[in-house]
């Protein structure tokens, strides 16, 4: 049902065919090169000279190392942590030393076709590619589940009862009038709350998650009635895309609890997915009264939300929130991946 991406220990590599981790490699090798001519430079003619020099030959050994990593991620995800640095050390220095070896039969550069050029290469290669390696592990740490998972559990426990209170004492206003009613009202809450009590650390297809926001929006309909009016405009939606387990419904239960209840008529939550460019846009939108309260209560869940995308799709998922005209408005997007 979902992709194994945080319990491996392969999770913790480089994801090679995000946009976001090839571009802080590259930031990443620029800058220690550029540091490098730097250090041997004693004159800005000279820092330039130089930085021209080492750059025709690392560019062309960066990118197509970063090509073939590409090309041989699939593989190196089903391998353990170590093993997969590993294949990944090899790739890097077997394409370097192929682009030195090709570079210093062309002769492009005086006393470049030695040995010991080619090792201080490889060296300056190592160096950098642990580095960015520790980079990589280090940030995943940064983001690990567990910090997550356990903020999530933190704004759940915050929210929980009063959504468990509310929705027990809706079933039992139905219970002898509409007996039936409030059998699936308890089923929706024995599901819902069996998500919330879940290991969730696997992106899970985005049907799913609106299942449950839709149990989750059928238990709140039960005491609002009429003053909660939801609108659905997922006719472009990609059922079988991946995403975050518990993104959706921890808005709702906000835009439900901020926007919806303070209002004495009640409002209207829309919600809106679509495609585009191949990528994922869900767009949340609710009434908002203008109370202090509302920002301050959708900081921790806005938060906790755009900390898991960066998690699993790095720079290539956004989340955005805006306020204007009596309206409050989340737009998340996010790469389309499937299993």
């Amino acid at each position: 049902m979902s992709i194994q991406i945080t319990m491996r220990q392969s999770s913790r590599l480089p994801n090679m065919r995000n946009l976001g981790v090839n571009l802080r490699i590259l930031v990443i090798v620029n800058a220690a090169l550029a540091l490098v001519a730097m250090v041997l430079s004693n004159s800005f003619s000279e820092f330039s000279t130089l930085i021209t020099a080492i750059s025709a030959v690392a560019q062309p050994m960066l990118l197509l190392s970063l090509l073939l990593l590409y090309i041989s991620h699939p593989l190196l995800i089903k391998l353990r942590y170590w093993q997969g640095v590993l294949a990944m050390m090899l790739i890097i220095l077997f394409t370097c030393s192929s682009v030195h070896g090709l570079i210093s039969q062309l002769l492009i550069f005086n006393d470049f076709d030695n040995l010991q050029a080619r090792m201080r290469t490889l060296l300056f290669v190592s160096i950098i590619s642990i580095i960015i390696f520790y980079y990589f592990n280090l940030l995943q740490r940064a983001y690990s589940p567990a910090v997550v998972e356990a903020r999530l559990q933190a704004l759940q426990a915050r929210i929980r009862p009063h959504f468990l209170f509310n929705s027990i004492n809706a079933v039992l206003s139905l219970i002898r009038s509409q007996p039936k009613q409030a059998e699936t009202a308890l089923e929706d809450m024995a599901d819902l709350f069996r998500v919330l009590m879940a290991d969730n650390r696997d992106l899970v297809p985005l049907a799913q998650e609106i299942a449950l926001c839709r149990q989750y929006l059928a238990l709140e309909k039960l005491r609002l009635d009429e003053r909660l009016i939801i609108q659905w405009q997922i006719d472009d939606m990609p059922p079988d895309a991946l995403i975050p387990p518990l993104v959706l419904q921890p808005l709702l239960e906000n835009a439900v609890y901020h926007g919806i209840e303070p209002l004495a008529a009640g409002g209207t939550i829309t919600i809106q997915i679509y495609t585009k460019r191949n990528e994922v846009h869900l767009v949340l939108k609710n009434p908002y009264s203008g109370q202090k309260n509302h920002l301050s209560g959708n900081k921790m869940a806005l938060k906790n939300i755009k900390e898991r995308l960066t998690l699993h799709f790095d720079l290539e998922a956004s989340l955005k929130s805006k306020q204007a005209d009596g309206e409050y408005q989340v737009h998340i997007t996010l790469p389309h991946t499937t299993k």
